[in-house]
């Protein structure tokens, strides 16, 4: 069985600071919610045995948490009330800015809550620091994000 990616606040600041690719954060998201490759093509992921079932229903396939509406929308609704202000109370996060307001950066600050509220509620400490990928330059166009990265619906 694969290891999620360990968490730590400086990994999770950098995906605030854009420094990640959508498909990274997705990937986060997906390991903790079991979402596994199939054993013929590795580039779809299907819900595994101990996905939650509202997700498994919602989302058989592993959703686009990033550029799908729907699915973040659906993030944000599964994160617990208790933890809706994590990204403040642990990692001192006071938004963005209005000329950084981009639907790619609201998401991925959704996402990041998301990964914070299931590491607390797990009863996780969340390390200061931990791995990192390769950083990326935030991108020129945060609209469009970093190559490779899906259009944003």
């Amino acid at each position: 069985m694969k290891t999620p990616w360990l968490l730590s606040r400086e990994l999770l600041k950098e995906i605030l600071a854009d420094r990640t690719s959508d498909a990274f954060v997705c990937n986060l998201i997906w390991e903790r919610l079991d979402y596994k490759s199939m054993e013929n093509e590795s580039a779809i992921l299907l819900a595994g045995p101990n996905t939650p079932e509202y997700w498994r229903e919602k989302f058989p396939e592993a959703p686009q948490v990033i550029s799908k509406r729907s699915a973040s929308v659906h993030l944000t609704r599964s994160i617990p009330k208790k933890y809706k202000q994590a990204l403040k109370s642990s990692l001192n996060f006071k938004g963005y800015g209005i000329n950084e307001l981009y639907p790619r950066r609201t998401r991925r600050a959704t996402a990041v809550n998301w990964l914070l509220a299931w590491s607390l509620s797990r009863g996780e400490v969340i390390p200061a620091r931990g791995p990192l990928p390769i950083l990326l330059n935030p991108p020129d166009n945060p609209v469009l994000g970093h190559p490779g990265d899906q259009a944003i619906e």
